[in-house]
C-alpha cells in the first residue's frame, strides 16, 4: 500500500505542475485518484496523451513512478529542467520529451535508467555537455541531442552503445566540437549518424567500415580535414545510403573505390571540399544513385561517358569546378535527370542534342562556360522545364568572354542571331564598319561639350580624388567562391549579427586572418549606395579609432545573380550597442557571440566616448574632402581587443567639399547616397528638410553620450507626454 499512495501522490503532484492542457487530457487521471485500491499499485495513465499544447513544470515527482516504463511528452511546451528524480526510473524504457522549451544540463543519473532505449531530447534549449555516463546505457538505440545548445566534444564512451542504432547531434543551437571519437565504429549496430552544423575538426572517424549496418553518414558543415581515403573502408557497409559531406575542409583525389560502395547507394553530396583531379569512371557503377553533388571544388578534366550509366538519376551538380570538353551525349541516357546544373566551369563546344531526351528535365544551368554554337531547338520541347540559364547577364569584366559564340534561340533569351551563310554577308560587314566609324566619331565630339565644366572643377577634383576613385581601384576584390568556402556556404553557424542593409558573418581568411564579413541584401532599397558609399569612404581613409575595411568582393553567386560584400576588421569585443544595454537582448541589432557582455564602467564609457571624439574630428577636419557620417548610433561603435571604441558603418555617409559641407541639401544628387540616419539619432530639423551638415553628427554623437551614461535609448515606451531622453537628463541634473 505504501508504494500505491507513493505513486498516487506522484500522479497528483505531476497534474498539479502542468499548467497548461488545453485538451484537457489529464481530466481522464481522476479515477486513478478516486479509486487508488483497486490494484495492488496505481495503473500509471498513458502520458502521451498530453502530446499537443501542454505545458508547465516538469515535477521531479515523477522520479517516484517506480513503475513507469513510457514518458513521452513530445511537442508540448514544457520549461525548466529535467528533474534529476528521472534517474530513479529503473524500469524506464522510452523518455521522449523533444520539442519542448526545457533548459539546464543533461542529469548525469540518466545512466541509472539502465533499460532506456529511446533517449529523445532534440529541439529544446539544453545546455552543457553530454554526459559520459550515458556510455553504460547498453539498451539504448536512439540518442537524439539535435537542436539544443549543447556543446563540447562527444564522449569515447559512445562507442560502448552496441545496440544504438541513430545518433542525432545536427543542426541549431549545438555547437560540438573536437575530434569525432575512434571508438564510434564500436556502436556496431549504428545506421543514421547526423553531426551536421557543427564544429567537429580533426580527420574523418576511423574504422568506419565496422559499422555494417550504417545507412546514412551526415557530416555536413563542420571543420573535418582529412582526404578522401576513408570512402575505401565505406564499401563495406552494405546498406549505406547516404554520404553527405559538404562544406568541409576535405582535400584531394576521389578514389576509383567509390564505385564499389553499396548497391543501395542513393545520395552523393560533397560539395564545397578542396576535391581535386578527375572523377573517376567507377562512379559510373552506382546505379541506383539519384542524387550526385560534387560543386564548389577543384575537379578538372572530362565528365566520363559512364556517367550516363546512372538511370536512376535525379540531380546532378558539378558546378564550379575547372571541368572541360563537352558535355557527354550520354548524359541524354538520364532520363529521369531532373535537375542538372554545370556553371561555373570550362565546357566548350555545342549543346548536346541528346539533352532532348531529358523530357522531365526542370532546372538546366550551364552559364559562364565556353559554349558555343546555336541554342538547340529541343529547348521548346521540355515541357517541365522551369529554370534555363545560358547567359552571361550582368557578369564583369572577367567573364564577359564566357558563351560569348553563343546564338540564336527564343527571343527571351536576348542572344544575338546566327550568321548566315550567304551573298548579303559582305555587304552587312561593311555596313557595321560604318556605322562603327561614325558613332565613334559622334561619341568624340559629343565629350568635347562637358570639357569646358571639367576644366573649371579640375582643382575640386584634386581635392576629392583620393576618394572617389572606384573601389576596383583600391582592392584586390575577393572572389564570391572565396567566401563561399570561407563562411561554409554562409551557414548560419558563422553569422554573428545583422545591420540596416545586411548579415554580418565571421570568417577566417588564409590573406586577412579573422575578419567580419557583412553581405549586403541587394532587394533591400538602398543597400548598393551602401556599398558604393562604405568603399569610397572607409576604403580611402584610415584612422585608429575607425573600422578598416580590409576588402571588398562584387560578383556574382551561383545562381547569376549579383553578389556584394564588405570584409572589415574583425572586432572581438562587439558593438557599444551590446554593453549598455545588456539586459534587452531582444532589441540589441548585434549580438555579441559569446554571450551576455561584462559590465562597462564609468571610465570605460568615458574612453571609449573620446575615441569616438577623436574620429569625429578627423572625418570633419582631417580629411580632404569633409565626411558626414550620418548614423551615429551605439551599434555601429565597435571594440576591439582592447575595449577601443572603433566607428563603423558608413553606409549612408556623404562626402563633400569643404565649402559644400556646411550646407548641403538633404536631397544634394551630388552626395553618394542620400542620408537618412536612424530616428532618434538624427536632428529632427533633418525630417523638415533642412540641410546636412557636421553639426548633424554633433547632433547624434550628443544623444550617444546621454545613451551610454544613462543605459536609456531616445526612443523607449517610458518616454511618453512630452517626456524624452534630454527632459529625462534635465530632471535628473536640475540647474
Amino acid at each position: 500500500m505504501q508504494t500505491n499512495q507513493t505513486d498516487r501522490l506522484a500522479l497528483i503532484y505531476f497534474r498539479h505542475s502542468v499548467d497548461e492542457d488545453p485538451l484537457r487530457a489529464l481530466s481522464s487521471w481522476n479515477d486513478y485518484f478516486h479509486h487508488p485500491s483497486r490494484k495492488s499499485h496505481v495503473p500509471q495513465p498513458d502520458v502521451k496523451r498530453l502530446g499537443g499544447g501542454g505545458g508547465g513544470l516538469l515535477s521531479p515527482h515523477v522520479g517516484n513512478l517506480s513503475f513507469l516504463r513510457s514518458l513521452v511528452l513530445q511537442n508540448n511546451s514544457f520549461r525548466g529542467e529535467i528533474p534529476q528524480s528521472i534517474g530513479h526510473l529503473f524500469h524506464l524504457r522510452h523518455l521522449v520529451l523533444s520539442n519542448n522549451t526545457l533548459d539546464g544540463q543533461m542529469p548525469t543519473n540518466l545512466s541509472q535508467c539502465s533499460n532506456l532505449e529511446i533517449l529523445n531530447l532534440i529541439d529544446n534549449q539544453l545546455v552543457g555537455k553530454i554526459p559520459d555516463e550515458l556510455g553504460s546505457l547498453s539498451k539504448l538505440q536512439d540518442l537524439g541531442l539535435a537542436i539544443n545548445s549543447l556543446a563540447g566534444s562527444i564522449p569515447h564512451s559512445i562507442g560502448n552503445l552496441s545496440q544504438l542504432y541513430e545518433l542525432s547531434l545536427m543542426k541549431n543551437g549545438n555547437l560540438f566540437t573536437g575530434v569525432i571519437p575512434s571508438s564510434l565504429s564500436n556502436a556496431s549496430g549504428l545506421q543514421y549518424i547526423f553531426y551536421d552544423n557543427n564544429n567537429f575538426h580533426g580527420p574523418m572517424p576511423a574504422n568506419l567500415g565496422r559499422l555494417k549496418a550504417l545507412r546514412v553518414m551526415s557530416l555536413t558543415s563542420n571543420e573535418l580535414r582529412d582526404d578522401f581515403s576513408f570512402i575505401t573502408p565505406l564499401t563495406n557497409c552494405s546498406r549505406l545510403e547516404v554520404i553527405s559531406l559538404d562544406n568541409n575542409f576535405l582535400e584531394g583525389l576521389l578514389p576509383d573505390s567509390i564505385g564499389n560502395l553499396s548497391n543501395s547507394i542513393s545520395l552523393i553530396s560533397m560539395s564545397s571540399n578542396t576535391m581535386y583531379g578527375t572523377i573517376p569512371p567507377g562512379i559510373g557503377n552506382l546505379f541506383n544513385l539519384s542524387y550526385l553533388d560534387l560543386s564548389n571544388n577543384s575537379l578538372d578534366g572530362h565528365v566520363p561517358s559512364c556517367i550516363g550509366a546512372l538511370h536512376n538519376l535525379h540531380e546532378l551538380y558539378l558546378s564550379g569546378n575547372m571541368l572541360t570538353g563537352e558535355i557527354p551525349s550520354l548524359i541524354g541516357n538520364l532520363t529521369l535527370l531532373n535537375r542538372f546544373y554545370l556553371l561555373f566551369n570550362d565546357f566548350y563546344g555545342e549543346i548536346p542534342q541528346s539533352l532532348g531526351t531529358l523530357r522531365g528535365l526542370q532546372e538546366l544551368d550551364v552559364s559562364h562556360n565556353n559554349f558555343s554554337g546555336e541554342i538547340p531547338s529541343f529547348l521548346t520541347q521540355l515541357t517541365d522545364l522551369k529554370y534555363l540559364n545560358l547567359s552571361q547577364t550582368s557578369l564583369k569584366e572577367k567573364f564577359r568572354s564566357k558563351n560569348r559564340n553563343l546564338c540564336g534561340g527564343i527571343a527571351e533569351l536576348n542572344l544575338p542571331s546566327c550568321k548566315l551563310n550567304t551573298s548579303k554577308s559582305l555587304w552587312t560587314n561593311k555596313v557595321r564598319v560604318i556605322t562603327i566609324v561614325v558613332t565613334v566619331l559622334s561619341c568624340f565630339i559629343l565629350c568635347l561639350c562637358p570639357f569646358i565644366f571639367w576644366y573649371r572643377r579640375k582643382k575640386l577634383k584634386k581635392n576629392t580624388s583620393s576618394i572617389e576613385l572606384p573601389f576596383e581601384h583600391k582592392f584586390s576584390l575577393v572572389s564570391y567562391k572565396e567566401l563561399f568556402r570561407a563562411l561554409n556556404g554562409f551557414s548560419e553557424i558563422n553569422g554573428i549579427g545583422k545591420g540596416r542593409y545586411g548579415t554580418i558573418y565571421k570568417a577566417t581568411t588564409q590573406e586577412y586572418g579573422l575578419v567580419a564579413v557583412k553581405v549586403l541584401n541587394l532587394g533591400h532599397r538602398g543597400a548598393s549606395k551602401s556599398f558604393v558609399s562604405e568603399c569610397q569612404t572607409l576604403g580611402a581613409i584610415r584612422h585608429q579609432n575607425l573600422v578598416k575595411i580590409v576588402n571588398v568582393c562584387s560578383s556574382v553567386d551561383y545562381h547569376g545573380n549579383d553578389f556584394k560584400a564588405l570584409l572589415y576588421e574583425y572586432m572581438a569585443n562587439g558593438s557599444l550597442e551590446n554593453w549598455i544595454h545588456q539586459g534587452n537582448e531582444g532589441d540589441v541589432e548585434h549580438e555579441h557571440e559569446h554571450g551576455k557582455p561584462r559590465h562597462l564602467g564609468l571610465m570605460q564609457r568615458l574612453d571609449i566616448a573620446i575615441d569616438i571624439t577623436f574620429a569625429i574630428k578627423y572625418l570633419h577636419e582631417a580629411c580632404s574632402a569633409k565626411i558626414v557620417h550620418g548614423d551615429l548610433k551605439p551599434s555601429n561603435i565597435l571594440l576591439d581587443n582592447e575595449m577601443m571604441g572603433r566607428v563603423g558603418d558608413f553606409g549612408l555617409a556623404t562626402i563633400s567639399s569643404p565649402a559644400k559641407i556646411d550646407a548641403m541639401d538633404i536631397d544634394d544628387s551630388n552626395s553618394s547616397v542620400v542620408v537618412r540616419g536612424t530616428i532618434g539619432y538624427v536632428p529632427p530639423k533633418y525630417g523638415m528638410g533642412d540641410m546636412v551638415s557636421t553639426q548633424g553628427d554633433m547632433y547624434s554623437y550628443g544623444i550617444l553620450l546621454l545613451e551610454m551614461l544613462t543605459g536609456r535609448r531616445p526612443i523607449e515606451k517610458t518616454f511618453k507626454d512630452h517626456l524624452n531622453l534630454h527632459n529625462f537628463v534635465k530632471v535628473a541634473l536640475p540647474d
